[in-house]
């Protein structure tokens, strides 16, 4: 079972406060973005624009391996769990892996009921942000 499959098993038939659990203990693991990128905070290209919290991402693929990292102030738990959702299922994989990745993955994931539009709207354009981002560095490659 790889990354994305262990993570839909998690969250598929928790319920509300179990899901809320997970989402917090996944903001807890998502790693701090490297010293190189601090400077890049300010640079509006590197923030998702369709989310209401300030979510910057940088993808980055080396040798074949995608590598994410993902700024979400700490006072967004739940944003930043949904961030580190996706930062822990494709970080590390082939650019294969992430193109393959299930369209309705948070459908899988069963969170679009538990937690409303607004917050599935910010994670998919995450998602999409990802998949684009590792798409286009993949052909550069």
């Amino acid at each position: 079972m790889n990354k994305l499959e262990e993570i839909i098993d998690q969250f598929k038939d928790a319920d509300f406060q179990e899901t809320l659990e997970l989402l917090l203990d996944y903001a807890e693991d998502l790693p701090g973005i490297p010293d190189h990128f601090e400077g890049e905070l300010e640079n509006e290209a590197n923030r998702v624009p369709e989310c209401e919290t300030p979510v910057y991402l940088f993808v980055d693929i080396n040798n074949n391996i995608v590598n994410i990292f993902a700024d979400v102030p700490p006072e967004s738990p739940t944003v930043k769990g949904l961030v580190s959702i996706l930062v822990t299922a494709f970080d590390g994989v082939s650019p294969e892996e992430v193109d393959s990745a299930p369209m309705d993955l948070l459908s899988k994931l069963g969170l679009a009921q538990k937690l409303g539009t607004r917050r599935m709207y910010g994670l998919g354009a995450v998602y999409n942000r990802i998949r684009k981002e590792v798409k286009n560095k993949a052909i550069l490659q």
